[in-house]
This record gives structure tokens, C-alpha cells and sequence, in this order.
């Protein structure tokens, strides 16, 4: 699934392309950029991940001088579907769709594009040829983290797995569960659950209680989202049981790195881009697309391993340490173009 490769992010680079230095001859419609609009949709919106995304669209959308318009549907399908509608009214150039159901934005997504609106959808399936679709790789995402789990573990061990199905990104990571479960036989799927409820990871910390109660043998928790990460930690911190359980992961933020830091902390690894990053890359996607370009059918900004042991071995404490350390986190050479400007950093 990889088909994008990170290149060394340079502070020249930065500074040939930063905001503010756009070229004269940059291409229609973006030589009169304050007449450009683009909707951002959102599914998902609560927890650092999605913070963060957000100011990636944010800051690369300031850097194209383009007008930002955000619609939060907060986990409401039909509203989110409603949303899209809104934005084909004010008439946009371009929407992106972030998170959604298929059944709710496949017919949405066809009406923008039946409008004449150009639409990227970011861990969605629209099923929609004319819609590139942004990912982090998700299957990566869950594999690297099970890789880790059966490095760590063994291939036999008792596993809660946390799990909503439905949402794209997740069913991407379920298929590599399935796949490492497959492999290794004597994996033990003890229990299932996961919610979406807000506040996610409270509402994961709940059902996790009941489910560690109920079965004491698990010793492997794979939780490939951030949140419910949080929310199982919760549990395992209530329970006393830092020792005897380790939580694999998806997704990182500055709290996120607090919590692994904790001293004895279960959740020893996660798989991630910089959602910044990933941000940035659904804008630059969408621009293209207005600009006549292509980005390809899929826009692959591929995951790194970020494990407890890295984090305290480089005594990194947030996003920024983390970007040092990690230059893939600062810049993704994804749907990039001579001619359009990065956010400065």
C-alpha cells in the first residue's frame, strides 16, 4: 500500500516555499486566491488527532491565501450530509470530507461532484472514482503496531481489541488484525468492544472496566486509535494492572506522549503520521485538483513506529521534539507542486 516515500524535510526547502513567498506565475485560480473557497466536513472532531488535522488544513489553506470554510457535523451522518449541501449552496471550489459513513456521503459527495465541485475525502470511502481519497495508510498503521505487539509478546497471548466498524479508517486497520490473527493461531481474541460515544476515551475507560473484570488473562490490548487508547489506560490505571497489560496504538499528539511517558505506563507503542501533516496534504490534494492537476486516486502519507522506549530514550515531550527527532513528522513530500507554498514553520 505504500506508494509515497517521505524526503529529508530541510530548512532551505522550508524557506524556498514557506507562506508568503508565492510565485508570481502560480496557476489559476490560485493567482487570485482570496476568490478561492474550500469547505472542510468534518465526522470527527473531538480529541487531539483531529485538532490537529484541523490546523493543517488551517495553515496550508493561509498559505494558499484561500478562504477556509469548516462545517462539524460531530459524528451526525445526516448532518454531515447536510453540510456538504450547505457548502455546494455558498458554491465552493472544493470541499474535503473528513471521516464520514459511506452510506450517509457516497450520494453527498456525488452531488458535489455533479456541481461542478472538485472533493478529496480523508478516511472515507465515497466510492467515487472522480474523489481522491487521502489515508495514512491504515493498514500500516494497525500492522506495524501488531508487529510490535508479537515482537514484544510472542505470537501467543490474550488480546481485548477495540473496535467500531463502519468507520474507514478502522476497517483498514481491522483487516490487519484479522490478517496477524490469521498468522498466529494461538492469538486468543478474548473480547471486543469500542464506542464512538463523546467523550470517546471516557466512554471506552467504561466499557473497558467491565471487560478487564471479566476476563483477568488478557495481557495484550490493541486499541488503534488514540482515544480509545486514552480510554483503556484509564481502565488499566484504575485497575492496577501497568504491569501486566500492554496497549498497542494508532495515532500520536503531545498528550498522547505524556501518557506513554508516564512512569510505568501500559500503553507502550503507536503507529503515526503528524494528523498536522496529514492536514496539510488533504489541502494540497484539493488544490491541485483546482489547479487542473491530478493527485492520484489514493494519497498515501505513509506511518512511522514511535515506541515508549524511543520517547523516553530521546527525552521527547511533545509534537516538536517529536518532529526533531522524526523529520517525517515536520513535512510529507505528498501532493506537492513547485508552484504551491508550505506553511511556514
Amino acid at each position: 500500500m505504500l506508494r509515497r516515500h517521505f524526503i529529508a524535510f530541510t530548512a532551505a526547502a522550508v524557506t524556498a516555499l514557506s507562506a508568503g513567498t508565492a510565485s508570481a506565475d502560480m496557476p489559476a485560480p490560485f493567482d487570485n486566491p482570496e476568490e478561492v473557497s474550500i469547505a472542510l466536513v468534518r465526522y470527527l472532531s473531538t480529541g487531539d488527532f483531529f485538532q490537529a488535522y484541523l490546523s493543517g488544513v488551517e495553515s496550508q489553506a493561509a498559505a494558499l491565501g484561500v478562504d477556509l470554510r469548516v462545517f462539524d457535523s460531530r459524528q451526525d451522518a445526516a448532518l454531515q450530509a447536510d453540510m456538504v449541501d450547505q457548502a455546494i449552496a455558498l458554491n465552493v471550489d472544493g470541499i474535503i470530507i473528513q471521516h464520514g459513513l459511506t452510506e450517509s456521503m457516497k450520494e453527498a459527495a456525488q452531488r458535489a461532484v455533479d456541481a461542478g465541485i472538485k472533493v478529496v475525502a480523508f478516511d472515507v470511502n465515497v466510492e467515487n472514482e472522480a474523489i481522491p481519497q487521502i489515508e495514512q495508510s491504515d493498514y500500516l498503521l494497525g500492522r506495524m503496531a501488531l508487529d510490535q505487539a508479537l515482537a514484544d509478546n510472542g505470537n501467543a497471548f490474550t488480546a481485548g481489541y477495540v473496535y467500531v466498524p463502519g468507520i474507514a479508517p478502522l476497517d483498514r486497520r481491522d483487516v490487519a488484525w484479522k490478517e496477524v490473527q490469521a498468522e498466529n493461531p494461538d492469538i486468543t481474541e478474548a473480547a471486543v468492544f469500542g464506542t464512538l460515544d463523546n467523550p470517546i476515551a471516557n466512554s471506552v475507560a467504561n466499557q473497558a472496566r467491565a471487560v478487564l473484570q471479566a476476563n483477568p488473562t488478557i495481557n495484550v490490548v490493541f486499541a488503534p486509535y488514540d482515544e480509545f487508547a486514552k480510554g483503556v489506560k484509564i481502565a488499566v490505571d484504575e485497575a492496577g494492572l501497568t504491569d501486566d497489560i500492554d496497549i498497542y496504538s494508532a495515532d500520536i499528539s503531545t498528550a498522547d506522549i505524556s501518557a506513554m511517558r508516564e512512569p510505568g505506563s501500559a500503553w507502550v507503542t503507536t503507529v503515526a503520521t503528524n494528523p498536522a501533516v496529514v492536514g496539510e496534504v488533504s489541502v494540497r490534494a484539493l488544490a491541485l485538483m483546482l489547479a487542473g492537476d491530478n493527485p492520484g486516486a489514493s494519497v498515501v502519507v505513509p506511518p512511522t513506529l514511535i515506541t515508549q522506549d524511543f520517547l523516553n530514550e530521546q527525552d521527547i515531550k511533545n509534537m516538536d521534539d517529536l518532529g526533531a527527532k522524526m523529520p517525517q513528522f515536520q513535512h510529507a513530500d505528498v501532493a506537492m507542486a513547485d508552484w504551491m507554498p508550505l506553511p511556514a514553520r
